[in-house]
C-alpha cells in the first residue's frame, strides 16, 4: 500500500434500477456499452479505470485537465451508443491524496468523488473546487458555481462547480511550441524577460513586476523598427540566462532586471544584453514616483530602442506615446482585473470579478482608457452582454486615448459582429498601426481579414504573430484553421486542429465542415455527435450567429455542411 495524489472520476448510470426492472437483458447490454465507451475515453486521456462496480466506473488520472477532458468527451461518446444519450450517466470529479492498495484506490478522496457524482443531475459533470482551481488556466470548459454542499458521511461542506459548456474558443491557453527551426537572430530583435520582484515575496509586488513587464513589452512593440517577442513567449523562458533566451527565441537582445515598490516610488534595475556574446550593452538604475510612470516608460523605450537600432527617430517615439495611469492604486486594480480576466473562461464569476476590478481602476483614475477598454473586453464574454453599452464605453475610452491598441481592436471586433465591416477595418488598422509588433493584436486582427475574405492578408498576420510568439497559443491555431478552411485547404485545417492539445467547440465545427467538403460525411457526423453530446444547445442557429462573414454565401455554405453532418437547426 502506498499513498499518492490523484484526480478521481466517478461515473454512474442514471436510474439503472428502474431500467433493469423494465428490461433486464437489454439494460445490461446498454449499460455495458455505455461503461465501455467511458472506459475507452479514460484510456485515451491517460487515465486508468481501477473499478467497475455494478453500473459505475471509477478512474484515476495524474492530470486534472485530462480527467476533465475525459469526462466531457465521455459524455459526448454516450451520444454515439445505441439507445443512449449523455443524460444516461452523471459524473463527479475530485482531487485527493488516496491510498493505492494493489491497484485499487481507497480513502476519503474516492468517497468524496462518489458523493459529488451521486448528487449531480442526469448528464451533469460536477467537480470540487479543488479541481477547478487546478484547471483554471487550461480549462476546456466553462463552470457554474453551485455553492457549498453537504454530503452524507463527509464532515465538512464542499464547494461544487458544474460544467456548463465546452469552451467555444481559446484565449490564453498555451498550445504547441512552433516546430519551425529557430530563425537566425533578427536585426533589431528583443525579448523582455519577466521582471523580478526584488527582495519580496509579496503578491502585490509580484503582480506589479508582471504588469511592468507587460507594459515594457507593449511600449517596445509600438516602435515599428523593433521586433519584440510576445509576453507569453517571454514568460515561457522565465529564469533562463539572456544568452539562452536569445538562442531559444531567435532574438539579438534581452532586456532583464528587477522591480521594487518603495512606498509610492518605483525602483527599476535594468540590463540590456547582446545575446551573441552575452555582453551587457546598457544598464540603468531608475527610481521615480509612480505618477511619472508615463515618462518612465518613454525613457526606457527610447534608450533601449536607440541602443538596439543604433538610432532613434522622432517617428519611432511618437507612435509609442500612450496614456497609462499615474495612479498606483488604479494600476494595482487594473492588474487584479487582468488576472481575473485571464481566468474568465472558467466561470462567469471570474468575468464579473474582473469587471469590478476594472471599475475600481476607472474610479481611481477616470482617464485610465485601457481599464475602460478591458472592462468591455471582459463583459463581452457574458451571454447577456449589452453590445450597445460596450460600443459607448469603448468610444469613451478612445476619446481619452484614441491610439490605445486594445480599445481599437475590441471596438473593431464588435463592429464585425454588427456586420459593419468597413468601420471595423479602420479600427483594426489603427490598432495594428499603434502596436505593429504585438502578437495578440496582430493575431486577433487576422480574424477581421478572414471575415472579409482577405485570407492571404490574414495568414500574413498570423505568420508574423507566430514569429513573435513561437510558443503558439491555441487561439492562433484556431484562427489559422478557419483561414485554411476558407482557402479550401481542408486536409491542412483538419491536421492543424487535430494537433491541438484539445478540441474547442468552434474547432470541432470547422473540422466537421472540412470532412463534409472532402466527402467524409461519416466522420463529420461522429464529430458533431460528440460536440452536441457535450453541448446539447449547439445548433445551426448558434453557428450562424457566431461565424460572421461579409460574403453571406460563405456562411451559408458552412451551415449547409454542418447540417449535412447532423447539426440540428
Amino acid at each position: 500500500m502506498h499513498r499518492k495524489l490523484a484526480t478521481i472520476l466517478v461515473g454512474d448510470i442514471v436510474g439503472s434500477t428502474l431500467q433493469m426492472e423494465r428490461d433486464e437483458e437489454g439494460s445490461v447490454r446498454r449499460f455495458q456499452n455505455c461503461l465501455g465507451a467511458v472506459a475507452r475515453t479514460v484510456n485515451e486521456h491517460d487515465g486508468r479505470v481501477f473499478s467497475r462496480a455494478g453500473d459505475a466506473v471509477l478512474a484515476e488520472f495524474s492530470s486534472p485537465v485530462n480527467a476533465l477532458r475525459a469526462a466531457m468527451e465521455a459524455r459526448g461518446a454516450l451520444a454515439r451508443v445505441d439507445a443512449s444519450s449523455p443524460k444516461d450517466m452523471r459524473f463527479g470529479l475530485h482531487i485527493a491524496d488516496v491510498m493505492d492498495v494493489e491497484g485499487d484506490l481507497r480513502g476519503d478522496g474516492v468517497n468524496i468523488a462518489a458523493r459529488i457524482q451521486s448528487e449531480a443531475d442526469p448528464g451533469a459533470i460536477d467537480t470540487s473546487r479543488l479541481l477547478v482551481d487546478q484547471v483554471r488556466r487550461n480549462s476546456p470548459c466553462i463552470f457554474d458555481d453551485l455553492g457549498e454542499r453537504t454530503f452524507k458521511g463527509i464532515s465538512e461542506p464542499i464547494r461544487i462547480f458544474r460544467v456548463r459548456d465546452e469552451i467555444a474558443s481559446q484565449r490564453w491557453q498555451p498550445g504547441r511550441e512552433s516546430t519551425a527551426k529557430t530563425p537566425d537572430k533578427r536585426p533589431h530583435s528583443i525579448a523582455v524577460a519577466p521582471l523580478v520582484a526584488a527582495g519580496s515575496a509579496d503578491e502585490t509586488q509580484k503582480a506589479l513586476a508582471g504588469g511592468m513587464t507587460d507594459d515594457l513589452i507593449l511600449e517596445l512593440s509600438r516602435v515599428a523598427r523593433l521586433f519584440v517577442v510576445s509576453s507569453s513567449a517571454s514568460a515561457a523562458v522565465a529564469g533562463m540566462e539572456p544568452k539562452a533566451i536569445g538562442d531559444r527565441l531567435g532574438v539579438r537582445y534581452v532586456l532583464s532586471g528587477s522591480m521594487r515598490l518603495l512606498g509610492d516610488r518605483i525602483r527599476l534595475n535594468l540590463s540590456l544584453t547582446e545575446t551573441d556574446a552575452g555582453q551587457v550593452v546598457w544598464s540603468d538604475r531608475i527610481q521615480r514616483p509612480f505618477d511619472e510612470f508615463l515618462d518612465l516608460m518613454d525613457a526606457i523605450t527610447a534608450q533601449v530602442s536607440a541602443t538596439v537600432t543604433g538610432r532613434m527617430l522622432v517617428a519611432d517615439t511618437e507612435v509609442a506615446r500612450r496614456k497609462p495611469t499615474g495612479s498606483l492604486t488604479a494600476y494595482e486594480y487594473y492588474l487584479r482585473g487582468l488576472d481575473s480576466y485571464r481566468r474568465g473562461g472558467v466561470t462567469d464569476d471570474n468575468i464579473r470579478e474582473s469587471m469590478e476590478w476594472f471599475d475600481k481602476a476607472v474610479e481611481a483614475d477616470p482617464n485610465f482608457a485601457r481599464a475602460r477598454a478591458m472592462w468591455v473586453c471582459s463583459a463581452s464574454w457574458l451571454e447577456d452582454y449589452d453590445w450597445d453599452d460596450g460600443r459607448k464605453r469603448l468610444r469613451s475610452a478612445l476619446e481619452i486615448d484614441p491610439d490605445d491598441p486594445e480599445a481599437n481592436r475590441v471596438l473593431g471586433s464588435i463592429l464585425i459582429w454588427e456586420r459593419r465591416f468597413d468601420e471595423a477595418r479602420a479600427f483594426h488598422e489603427r490598432a495594428m498601426r499603434n502596436a505593429p509588433n504585438d502578437a495578440y493584436i496582430l493575431g486577433k486582427s487576422a480574424r477581421y481579414y478572414v471575415c472579409v475574405g482577405e485570407i492571404e492578408k490574414a495568414l500574413e498576420l498570423l505568420d508574423k504573430a507566430e514569429a513573435l510568439d513561437p510558443f503558439v497559443p491555441v487561439w492562433l491555431t484556431e484562427q489559422r484553421a478557419a483561414a485554411y478552411y476558407l482557402l479550401g485547404r481542408y486536409a491542412d485545417a483538419i491536421a492543424l486542429i487535430k494537433g491541438l492539445p484539445y478540441q474547442t467547440r468552434d474547432c470541432r465545427m470547422y473540422r466537421a465542415a472540412c470532412h463534409v467538403a472532402l466527402g467524409d460525411t461519416e466522420t463529420a457526423r461522429e464529430i458533431v455527435q460528440i460536440a452536441t453530446g457535450m453541448t446539447p444547445d449547439l445548433t445551426q442557429s448558434y453557428m450562424r450567429k457566431r461565424e460572421v462573414f461579409q460574403d453571406s454565401r460563405v456562411q451559408d455554405e458552412l451551415i449547409e455542411r454542418l447540417a449535412e453532418a447532423g447539426l440540428p437547426e
